[in-house]
């Protein structure tokens, strides 16, 4: 069998001409059999190769079309071999005559019926006149389907019959070959030929679809072209009984006269030729006109389509692809500022893919010379491979599928971007993938993609740790956003005063001392390098992770965050003392620049001091001078008191204090940060105790209560992906007719919050659904590591009734509760607690975000909770809002001077940051948060790829075995000992291992507003029948530099107030008619402020409630104050009172599992080590 096989012979071509002739195949052993579908017949074989079959149709066109570019050559020399200055002859053998003599008045028709064809260029016309003939022929049996008539009068044929058949006829008849045949016509078959040949047939057979504008501008080409030539050709033949012009004077005349210029120098001087002008410009002005609309309307079409990414840039530059349903103008400048903001990213070129068509505003963004030589759009589909070609997918660096947040179903969407996910991986497996999402659910479907960031789980994560450390959603959007500010000379070597300007966000110094830090702070981002490259890091190998984090701060301004060993792609936060630097390790660190950066410039400094004074001894470089290092790095705020000495030196661990001039302070002392720790800190173990203390300060019920938590992993979840994270539990499911808090039950009788008599504040989350996302919320709230006695009862405001499956994922955790009710409700708000409520986070609901104008999807989220800060001023409420732009509006006073001061610096810094919202005071608070910030984090982790996963570890939605969890600790005033934050780095460090990263200060502002604060009169005294004592109490302290010249005039115009009433009432008539009361109870009403309308009307509904309204004074006052993050500071900044510093503690249960046998030791010297370490 295997010999059969190979003597067989190859089969030759099946559509070879000569086998369609002939019918049969060479002759061979074999029995062929041919497989026929109606191409048995003689008909169908020649219409296969003629027409069906690409290859060979294209040849046949590309054969016809020659043709006819030959027929209208010999004619051109034709032309010019007859001399008009001959004599012209008539019929072929007839004799010359000479027409020179007769009147130019008397018109000869001889000239233009009779040329001189010279015999051998007869010959050739005839030969390329019988092959056209017998083509046309040929293809009219061909495409012959019953009708003839339908074949004979079209345009083509008719042209073809007039170009071939009179030259067949003078074969036959010989006097006729003189005869003048119009062969100048053949450029309009020609041009036929070219159209079909571009549009059908050569599409088919190279696989290459040209576009239609390509084919749109050929068309035009070819038909100017052939009216050009036909016009030339016309008139100059016409003329010969006229002017007897050549080729070259007729083509002048037509571009003249085409031109509408019009010199009159050459025209036509008999009828048919000037007829014939007529009609060519007849016929230009409708045919072009027609060309023109068309060529016009395509180009638009290609202005909205985007045309091609060439193969070319492709292969030679680099470029990514954004992958969007709608582009919105403030999407794609947030992605290109934040793309563009990497210095080596400047030469990429992203092309967005969107399906849907350029609106005006960012149409007039990618015009600008900045964008346009970048961005290019392409209207199409990421689901067609035809659309991704043209994106030149297979060959981009990145794809960037982002999801539409504006979307009336969200789940619609996430679908929509699962499908495109699965279409780019499908046509690049290659292509690096970066997929936005919205549900948690639909997590799984991508978990292909190399980088993911799922909208709900961040937010509702970062909402809650709002709630427990304040301002965690401002720390992370300023962590994940990249600095564009530029790196400016230190203090020491400035040219003069005013040519310094500190590194920044922003670039400008802010006028207010805490804009200046807020803004200086606010450059520092996440870096990473490798601890055998690294200049600041490298000399702590073998050293433990605190000792290196708190020197490297202390030396540099560096604050090294966490670390990833090179045999593991985890990375561990704060991994504790117990962690030793490899020199393999890449560490994190938080930092105004990389040292990269920085690297030249410590070269720079090193030499200009070499130069001023003499060198000292080099000793490497942990020898150097702190400034000199410090300079080097670019960091502001900076400026440590010189120690004197060299860092290494025995008192080199500690910072010094600054000195007390009255001598009075009690000294305390810090503990040095060991090398290397032998021994755990005792206060970590408390994490993990059965915290008996904790639970001896609550009541009974409580205590029974918290005796049925355990710690363990949620059962259930609501979502598939979701991390295990180590939380508390209860020991036996909660009932759901538990978890409503509104409602009693056989169990509990309570129909209010205030009935449950919770020990802690509550959490309110207001949100229109329970959303899967939601469970993110609960989780970082209940993790393992917060104390029990810490824990904060957990009210869900929901518009509608929860499923199944939510519930019994929130049916484990103690604590949380759930009510249907709206925010819009002020009856809802006061049953859920909200009077004595800790915080108040306001979710924006989903069906809101779809709105007929841009930014009004805020509208209702705004206005209610501007509605809550009315009624109740004292309550810490959490807004997320759709667009970040309207963060203007929250907490508005129309006539406030400070806040329009603030409006027009953020105007200002528009053109110098992509955070020009930075400076309002809910941002910089921590008050407000819009989703949208989170886009940023996919962005950067283009560039880096450990973005996502610190972020997530930050946020507790992931919890890695030895990596910390962010905390918060707040500074008291019996903590002021300290001082500086670089000796709070050092005693954290030495005693807990915990890692500051930040501080979030509150500072008592006097704002200059011209609209007068909400304040309480004398009357308010009265009617609220308080104190005055308590009063004064609860309108808390001041600021001690303006807050007494601030009260003085309150205080004088309540005095005279006080007077007036005492004389009213001492010179009130005892007796008074109904009149005199109504008029003074009018009046009364008439001056009621509107708190006290406000505080009425609250207090009337709780009445009507039956609850109690003692705890709604204490919400009333806010103070004028003012919050901000500090992030990284530098070691020498004072500590305040009332600070709150972000820590990144290490995780308990590594340190108990690596020093379990040493614990009973430990813990005999934790009461020793409990006052120097308490904070």
């Amino acid at each position: 069998m295997v010999e059969l096989e190979k003597e067989v012979l190859p089969l030759p071509p099946r559509y070879r001409f000569r086998d369609l002739l002939l019918g049969d195949w060479q002759a061979d052993e074999r029995v062929q059999v041919e497989f026929y579908v109606n191409e048995n017949t003689f008909k169908e074989r020649l219409k296969l190769f003629f027409i069906k079959n690409q290859r060979s149709s294209l040849r046949v066109r590309l054969f016809n079309f020659s043709l006819k570019l030959l027929s209208c050559l010999l004619y051109i020399i034709r032309v010019l071999l007859d001399d008009p200055q001959e004599g012209r002859g008539g019929c072929w053998g007839c004799p010359r005559q000479n027409h020179s003599a007769h009147h130019l008045n008397k018109f000869d028709w001889t000239p233009i019926i009779w040329v001189n064809r010279p015999l051998p260029l007869w010959g050739l016309q005839v030969l390329v006149a019988l092959i056209s003939f017998l083509e046309t022929m040929l293809l009219v049996y061909l495409g012959y389907k019953g009708n003839l008539w339908e074949q004979v009068l079209r345009v083509p044929f008719m042209l073809e019959m007039m170009n071939t058949a009179p030259f067949l006829i003078t074969v036959f008849w010989p006097p006729l070959r003189n005869l003048f045949i119009p062969v100048f016509l053949n450029c309009w078959l020609a041009k036929h030929a070219l159209e079909n040949m571009i549009q059908n047939d050569l599409h088919r057979a190279i696989q290459r679809t040209h576009s239609a504008m390509f084919n749109q501008v050929l068309i035009l080409v070819c038909t100017l072209v052939c009216l050009m030539f036909t016009c030339i050709c016309g008139i100059q033949h016409l003329e010969r009984a006229g002017n007897n012009l050549t080729l070259f004077d007729s083509l002048y005349f037509c571009i003249v006269t085409f031109s509408t210029v019009g010199f009159g120098d050459v025209t036509p001087k008999i009828w048919p030729s000037q007829l014939l002008v007529v009609i060519m410009i007849c016929v230009a002005l409708i045919v072009l006109p027609i060309q023109f609309e068309q060529l016009v309307f395509l180009w638009m079409e290609r202005q909205k389509s985007g045309g091609n990414y060439s193969r070319y840039r492709a292969q030679t530059e680099k470029h990514v692809v954004l992958c969007v349903s709608s582009l919105k103008i403030d999407l794609l400048m947030d992605f290109l500022n934040e793309f563009y903001a990497h210095p080596r990213l400047q030469d990429y070129y992203v092309v967005i893919l969107c399906p849907t068509e350029m609106d005006v505003a960012v149409r007039r963004v990618l015009q600008i010379p900045l964008w346009s030589q970048r961005v290019i759009f392409l209207q199409g589909s990421a689901l067609k491979d035809q659309d991704l070609m043209r994106a030149k997918m297979d060959d981009a660096e990145a794809c960037f599928i982002l999801s539409n947040r504006f979307e009336g179903d969200r789940i619609a969407a996430d679908h929509q971007t699962i499908l495109r996910a699965w279409a780019v991986k499908d046509f690049a497996p290659n292509c690096p993938l970066y997929v936005q999402i919205l549900k948690p659910e639909n997590k799984f479907h991508i978990k292909f993609a190399d980088h993911v960031v799922c909208e709900e789980e961040f937010k509702y994560a970062m909402l809650a740790l709002n709630c427990v450390c304040p301002a965690t959603s401002t720390l992370i959007t300023l962590l994940i956003h990249t600095s564009r500010g530029q790196t400016a000379p230190m203090e020491p070597f400035k040219p003069r005063p005013s040519a310094w300007q500190p590194l920044s966000r922003d670039g400008p110094a802010s006028p207010e001392q805490w804009q200046r830090m807020y803004s200086r702070c606010s450059a520092n981002e996440v870096y990473h390098v490798r601890l055998e490259d690294s200049k600041f890091l490298g000399q702590y190998q073998g050293k433990s992770f605190t000792y290196a984090s708190f020197h490297a701060h202390k030396r540099y301004g560096v604050c090294l965050i966490g670390v990833c060993r090179e045999d593991k792609n985890n990375i561990l936060l704060n991994p504790g003392p117990c962690h030793i630097l490899a020199s393999s390790d890449t560490c994190f660190y938080i930092n105004i620049s990389k040292e990269e950066n920085s690297a030249f410039i410590f070269r720079q400094q090193e030499h200009l001091h070499q130069s001023r004074r003499a060198p000292p001894a080099y000793h490497g470089l942990t020898r150097l001078p702190v400034h000199s290092i410090i300079a080097s790095m670019g960091t502001v705020a900076m400026d440590l008191p010189d120690s004197g000495s060299s860092p290494d030196s025995a008192d080199g661990t500690t910072l010094g204090l600054p000195a007390d001039p009255m001598g009075t302070e009690k000294r305390h002392s810090i503990a040095p940060v060991l090398e290397v720790v032998d021994a755990i800190p005792s206060p970590t173990f408390d994490l993990l105790s059965d915290q008996s203390e904790d639970e001896a300060t609550h009541s009974d019920d409580d205590a029974a209560a918290s005796s049925t938590w355990v710690k363990g992993y949620p059962a259930n979840s609501p979502y598939i992906g979701s991390s295990p994270t180590l939380c508390h539990l209860v020991q036996e499911k909660i009932p759901f007719c538990c978890l409503r808090l509104d409602k009693s039950c056989h169990h509990y009788p309570y129909e209010d919050a205030r009935a449950y008599h919770f020990q802690n504040k509550l959490i309110i989350v207001s949100a229109e659904r329970a959303a899967n996302g939601l469970y993110n919320f609960i989780v970082p709230l209940r993790a393992y590591y917060r104390p029990r006695k810490e824990l904060n009862p957990i009210v869900l405001l929901l518009e509608n009734t929860p499923e199944t499956h939510f519930l019994e994922a929130i049916c484990w955790f103690p604590l949380v509760y759930y009510m249907v009710g709206s925010i819009d409700n002020l009856d809802d708000l006061l049953r859920c607690g909200v009077t004595f409520a800790a915080n108040m986070v306001v979710v924006d609901k989903e069906s809101s975000m779809i709105a007929d104008e841009d930014y009004m999807a805020d509208a209702k989220t705004i206005v209610n909770v501007q509605t809550l800060f009315r009624l109740f001023p004292g309550l810490n409420i959490i807004t997320e809002l759709t667009h970040p732009a309207n963060m203007r509006f929250m907490q508005f006073k129309a006539k406030d001077r400070y806040a329009l001061a603030l409006s027009k610096l953020e105007k200002e810094r528009e053109n110098g940051s992509n955070l020009v919202f930075m400076f309002r005071l809910p941002f910089a608070a921590g008050k407000v948060f819009s989703v949208s910030m989170l886009d940023t984090l996919l962005y950067q982790s283009f560039v880096k790829d450990y973005m996502i996963s610190i972020t997530r570890l930050l946020l507790g939605l992931d919890s890695m075995p030895g990596s910390g969890f962010l905390c918060a600790l707040k500074v008291t005033e019996d903590d002021l000992w300290i001082r500086s934050y670089g000796r709070l780095y050092q005693k954290l460090c030495s005693s807990t291992g915990d890692i500051p990263i930040g501080i979030y200060r509150t500072e008592s502002h006097l704002f200059s507003a011209a609209e007068p604060q909400v304040s309480v009169s004398v009357e308010d005294y009265e009617d609220t029948r308080e104190p005055r004592d308590a009063l004064i109490c609860r309108l808390g302290p001041r600021d001690s530099t303006g807050s007494d010249q601030a009260e003085q005039p309150l205080l004088r115009r309540k005095s005279m107030q006080w007077a007036r009433r005492l004389s009213r009432k001492g010179g009130r008539h005892p007796s008074k008619t109904a009149a005199e009361r109504i008029s003074e109870q009018r009046l009364t009403l008439y001056r009621r402020s509107e708190r006290q309308e406000l505080s009425a009307l609250v207090k009337t509904r709780m009445k009507h409630l039956g609850l109690s309204a003692a705890g709604y004074m204490d919400m009333m006052d806010h103070g004028n104050t003012l919050s901000y993050i500090l992030l990284n500071p530098s070691p020498d900044t004072r500590l305040e009172i009332n600070d709150v510093v972000y820590l990144i503690r290490p995780d308990p249960l590594t340190l108990v599992s690596a020093s379990s046998p040493s614990r009973k030791a430990s813990v005999s010297r934790s009461e020793d080590l409990k006052d120097s370490t308490h904070l």
